[in-house]
Parts: C-alpha cells; structure tokens; sequence
C-alpha cells in the first residue's frame, strides 16, 4: 500500500499538537471513548471549511464569466466538482474508529500515522486557499487562469486520493489488530 503519496503524507506530519491547534475545541483521540466524538470533530470541521472554499470558488467563477465569458466555465466546473466530492467524502464517511479501537490499545507509532493522515487533510485545506487564491489573482491576468484553475483540480484530486488512502490505512490498522 506504501505509495509516493503515502510516503510525503507520513513524513510531512507534525506533531498532534499542531493538529489540535488548527482545531477549536479538538482534544485529540486518544482515550478510548473520546475517538469516535473527535473524529467526527475533525470530519465536521474540514467539511465546513471546504465548504468555505467551495463557496468561494463558485464567487471566482461568476467573476470569470463576468470578465471572459463560457470560455473557462468547463475548467472552473469541474475543479469545484472534485473539489465538492472531496467535500462529500470527508463531510460522509463513517468513523473507523469504533470496532478498531473499541477493545484494543493501538500502539503511538500507528496513533501517529493516524494523526498524519488527519493533519495532511488541514494542510489540503491550506492548499485549497493557495490555488484559490492564485485563481483570484489570475482573474486579471488570463494567460495563467487556466494553470491556475488546472492547480486546483490537481490538488483536489490528490486529497481526495489522500482520504481514501487514510480510509486504507484504517482498514489496514484493523485487520492487523484484529
């Protein structure tokens, strides 16, 4: 399962405290009765600010149609269309935490890829601002509107790729504790 995407997720994360920071009220998964709560917690609050950078977008859109007409609608649609799925699979997934770590104590290595895979999904966040905002700026300067919208969509795909390498890891998690 180890993979090019998989290796940077893992060996970018920071530590739980910097999870818990970008999170208000979030106190971690740590103790058995709080996982399930926390990890909804943490889905509840990336959905909201995806739906934040949804929300955006589609304003960046009606400036584009305003000021060049159809001729990126195709593009633009379909950056927020994978960026709105990524939206729709973090905002719906079930917790993986319930019968996993119901009974069995889950080492702080695994804990911790856990944690990394959680933190990545707040740093997608920060990667979405980044390309909107460089989407924002070429708005003005439409010889780099297509790459810039091009970058969002890249970078929604790949987190949507990320979620669903966290959903494998979980899965993985499970059966080698089980």
């Amino acid at each position: 399962m180890p993979s090019e995407l998989y290796d940077r997720i893992v060996s970018r994360r920071g530590r739980i405290e910097n999870l818990i920071a970008r999170i208000p009220g979030f106190k971690g998964y740590q103790e058995k009765q709080a996982r399930r709560t926390a990890d909804r917690m943490l889905r509840d609050y990336i959905a909201e600010e995806l739906q934040k950078r949804v929300s955006r977008l589609t304003r960046l859109e009606n400036r584009i149609l305003d000021q060049h007409g159809m001729g990126y609608i195709n593009a633009t649609r379909e950056a927020k269309m994978r960026l709105q799925t990524y939206h729709d699979k973090v905002q719906t997934a079930a917790p993986k935490y319930d019968g996993m770590f119901a009974q069995i104590k889950i080492d702080e290595a695994d804990l911790d890829k856990i944690y990394a895979f959680d933190e990545a999904q707040i740093r997608y966040v920060d990667e979405f601002d980044t390309a909107l905002d460089a989407i924002e700026t070429a708005i003005d300067a439409p010889d780099t509107l297509r790459d810039a919208v091009e970058k969002l969509h890249t970078v929604a795909n790949e987190a949507i790729d990320a979620f669903s390498l966290r959903d494998e890891v979980l899965t993985d998690l499970s059966k080698t504790l089980s």
